[in-house]
């Protein structure tokens, strides 16, 4: 599965592929520096995940996902891509940017309550996750299995 390909849809666009025999997925270019791109990406994976998963499965998914958007969009100081797939028992989120530098996981500092958590959480609450190198940037990516407890 090509997570993270670049296509050439438009700035925002959504893709469902469900007609086609794939898998349902969103794919939503993020713009530089956009941090509205936050909460729309949270109410669109909201709606890709409508009846996907055990209760608090895509309220997790949201979160994660709100954390990889705005971790590349803060960081990067360039544009990024989100792609989440929803197979039947699993959905994938990646977020590609284009810059090298790999997100760390460190403990947060106690006197900056907005801070440097996003990537606690995801190493937390997330299956699996990790970061896959590309010849220009990355993507980091987690996966979350829809009937875990």
């Amino acid at each position: 599965m090509a997570i993270g390909a670049s296509s050439a849809q438009t700035a925002g666009e959504e893709t469902d592929t469900t007609e086609r025999g794939h898998p349902p997925q969103l794919r939503r270019r993020l713009g530089h520096s956009d941090l509205r791109a936050v909460p729309e990406a949270r109410r669109e994976l909201r709606e890709l995940l409508r009846h996907w998963g055990r209760p608090g499965r895509s309220e997790i998914a949201e979160l994660l996902t709100s954390e990889l958007v705005t971790n590349a969009l803060v960081h990067t100081d360039r544009e990024a891509v989100l792609t989440a797939v929803v197979e039947p028992g699993q959905l994938r989120v990646e977020v590609r940017d284009f810059v090298a530098r790999r997100p760390r996981v460190c403990a947060p500092d106690t006197g900056d309550g907005t801070h440097g958590r996003g990537m606690v959480l995801v190493d937390s609450l997330a299956d699996a996750w990790g970061v896959q190198a590309h010849d220009v940037g990355k993507s980091v990516w987690f996966e979350l299995d829809a009937e875990a407890a």
